[in-house]
């Protein structure tokens, strides 16, 4: 029996494309907004507690103003014996590249990053400290239905090939795994990546811009969020980020 076809997700439907989104705006301010990657996986048997945890950042105050927790599941222990449904293969080679890009020794799981760097606090006392008084620019971005036009205006310096990371969000997750190493675990999970995209912005009179279309996702999840964040080619270094929770456009109706 394959077990891709049997995990049990509370979804309410797959989709091959994002869905139609209210239109809004999320802007950063000038104030750097922070940006945390988890690398996850369901098939590892310590991930369980990095997902609950970061699953309870839903609470913390800063979220969205100046912090944004984003969860890439990789694929490199699908072979164990539970391929990871949210997983890519993408998201492993960006935690490679980071490692790679940061003389990291090796890549993990549960593995943290803070703006690109390392962060090791999730095992000791777990304090999150943002540099939120940093001036990092003014990022504006407007969703509008399913399309992404934004605006950046950096703070004192130019930046080399500036691109966009787009990433669709996924909420309130539930997971039943039927083998591997968390086999008979129900997980829950939050901030998972379920679409991401990058491309590249163009510059005039020094404002970086660009129109884009959303990422295409495959799974529906019961609420969904908004993360994106300008970095420079060549280098996944978040340097200003938005974001915030997506309303479908038909629960305005």
């Amino acid at each position: 029996m394959n077990p891709v076809r049997n995990f049990s997700l509370t979804v309410y439907s797959l989709l091959m494309s994002a869905s139609l989104f209210a239109a809004d705006i999320f802007e950063s301010g000038q104030g750097r907004v922070s940006v945390l990657e988890l690398y996850t996986s369901e098939g590892c048997s310590s991930c369980p507690p990095a997902d609950r945890w970061l699953s309870e950042l839903k609470e913390d105050k800063r979220l969205w103003k100046q912090l944004i927790p984003v969860a890439f599941h990789v694929d490199y222990w699908n072979y164990i014996g539970w391929p990871d449904p949210f997983s890519s293969a993408s998201y492993s080679d960006r935690q490679r590249r980071y490692a790679r890009g940061k003389g990291l020794s090796t890549v993990y799981t549960p593995g943290f990053l803070l703006n690109g760097q390392e962060w090791r606090s999730y095992f000791g006392l777990r304090h999150l400290s943002l540099d939120s008084g940093t001036d990092a620019g003014n990022l504006t971005v407007n969703v509008d239905q399913e399309s992404v036009h934004a605006t950046y205006t950096p703070a004192g310096r130019s930046i080399n090939k500036p691109v966009l990371n787009i990433v669709i969000l996924g909420f309130d997750l539930v997971s039943k795994v039927e083998s591997g190493e968390n086999r008979g675990k129900q997980l829950k999970h939050d901030f998972t990546v379920l679409g991401f995209s990058t491309m590249p912005m163009s510059v005039e009179d020094g404002v970086y811009a660009i129109s884009a279309k959303l990422p295409v996702v495959s799974i529906a999840a019961p609420q969904t969020g908004l993360a994106v964040w300008v970095s420079e080619q060549g280098d996944q270094t978040p340097i200003q980020a938005t974001g915030g929770w997506l309303i479908p456009e038909q629960s305005l109706k």
